[in-house]
């Protein structure tokens, strides 16, 4: 009985674990990223294993924009001008991106973030999974 009231407690203790976002996490969203995985409300899932275009990330401070583009063969990227500015809001323990525009405004929450992948959440509780981009080299 001991035993299993002790397995309890570190298992309780484990899953308490503080995991919030702390802000110099937040550098780790600059880059290339392509997406991975859509997770829905409902649960089903849609896997990319193959993407056309990926999201180029730019943050300085707290305000950053986000870009689509398409890779190249050669390493280089076709893009428009077109870039979708938005802020980084801290509320409590987690970070949220605030995108604002003069024809919408969305916001998504930022759930987890390291050097290799990042996850956000919108606000229809999608989830969305991103890991870096890593450009195709054909040997010559």
């Amino acid at each position: 009985m001991k035993k299993m009231l002790l397995f309890f407690m570190i298992l309780s203790f484990w899953g308490c674990k503080d995991t919030s976002l702390s802000e110099e996490d937040l550098h780790y969203l600059n880059g290339y990223w392509e997406i991975t995985e859509v997770t829905f409300q409902d649960g089903a899932e849609k896997n990319y294993s193959i993407n056309p275009s990926v999201d180029f990330i730019q943050l300085e401070g707290t305000k950053g924009y986000r870009k689509k583009l398409q890779p190249k063969f050669d390493g280089t990227y076709n893009t428009s001008n077109d870039a979708e500015v938005f802020e980084v809001i801290r509320i409590d323990k987690s970070f949220t991106l605030h995108y604002k525009n003069p024809l919408s405004e969305r916001e998504e929450k930022l759930i987890q973030i390291d050097s290799t992948s990042f996850s956000v959440r919108n606000e229809d509780g999608i989830l969305y999974s991103y890991k870096r981009f890593e450009p195709i080299s054909i040997p010559k």
